[in-house]
């Protein structure tokens, strides 16, 4: 029956962590939240009935807590690793794990140095479309690939989502690290990735096409260079009002994309035929379940890591070639 304790309550996600904590089947519940914001946190712990604990180390120390999820501001994120990760348990931090590369390396190292099993709150490669990508890639079906490309953007500029006083530091660069493509490109950089592997080199154009949070970036689109040869394309923003997203694939034998509707693929001359899922793979406070239950092992996270550190690394390549308008190398 594993308890897990919430580390700050700012992301627009943490609600449904809670829901889905408090609606298990399997004996999973709210151990505590903390939040260093403390009126933020009474107010989810008394609309989930779980109780808030004002001081952090008294939540690390719990003996009976199983495993902890971090929902704090992007960039306030490595300092309650500093604190989680060296107690061993499994963490679940939202993403991304950090927004520079110092902050992410020094967290890989930290969770390699207590063996701690550490992910993040993606979800797109692990879904059963993606992983039939996976297997297919696996096998080499589309041959020689020379194109991807992921839409990953919604139109919350133009809805308005962080006009609420809990969610207005998405658009602060000082707590969110950047904009819509840091909030949503991450994902996207984070599935091409895990599917394609290492980047060597970026460019990007990110800016403000709204002025409805002028702060911060509402769109971004980055080309990127594979190690393999491949050429990737990602489009991130808080300003789509339609259109259809999702994975394109293009390789010399077969190519992949979605018609609205579902994933399809075709080879040259041939019939459009639907993709076929494959077993979708957990996520969310179901993946932090599972590494706790041992149904997600320990080599599926730590290959996931490796795509959620390098994850950073090309988005700050990103952010440093929309700056310089020139290529920007990943660092390593």
């Amino acid at each position: 029956m594993p308890r897990i304790a919430v580390l700050s309550t700012a992301h627009i996600h943490t609600k449904g962590f809670l829901e889905n904590l408090a609606r298990g089947t399997d004996g999973r519940a709210i151990a505590a939240i903390w939040d260093d914001v403390a009126d933020r946190g009474r107010r989810y712990a008394e609309q989930f009935k779980a109780p808030f604990v004002g001081e952090i180390d008294r939540v690390l120390a719990d003996p009976a807590v199983d495993g902890f999820i971090i929902c704090a501001e992007n960039t306030r994120h490595l300092p309650l690793l500093r604190k989680a990760l060296p107690v061993g348990k499994p963490v679940f931090c939202e993403k991304p794990l950090a927004t520079t590369s110092a902050d992410a390396l020094e967290a890989r190292d930290l969770a390699r140095q207590h063996r701690t099993k550490l992910m993040c709150g993606y979800f797109q490669p692990f879904g059963g479309a993606m992983q039939a990508v996976a297997r297919q890639l696996a096998v080499g079906v589309f041959g020689r690939i020379t194109r991807v490309r992921f839409r990953n953007a919604h139109q919350a500029a133009y809805g308005r989502w962080f006009d609420n006083p809990d969610l207005n530091w998405f658009y602060q660069p000082a707590l969110s690290g950047g904009g819509a493509f840091m909030d949503m490109g991450t994902h996207a950089v984070h599935l091409l990735r895990t599917l394609f592997g290492p980047v060597q080199r970026v460019w990007a154009t990110i800016g403000n096409h709204s002025g409805i949070y002028p702060e911060a970036d509402d769109f971004g689109i980055a080309h990127l260079e594979f190690a393999s040869g491949v050429l990737g394309t990602v489009e991130a923003a808080w300003t789509q009002t339609g259109g259809i997203g999702g994975l394109e694939v293009v390789g010399a034998d077969k190519a992949l994309w979605h018609n609205g509707k579902d994933y399809v693929t075709s080879r040259p001359r041939g019939v459009v035929a639907p993709l076929l899922p494959a077993t979708t793979r957990p996520v969310g406070v179901d993946r932090l379940i599972g590494i706790i239950n041992g149904s997600v092992t320990a080599d599926e996270i730590a290959t996931d890591l490796d795509a959620i550190v390098d994850s950073v690394l090309i988005m700050e390549a990103a952010y440093a070639s929309a700056r310089s308008g020139t290529w920007a190398a990943v660092s390593r």
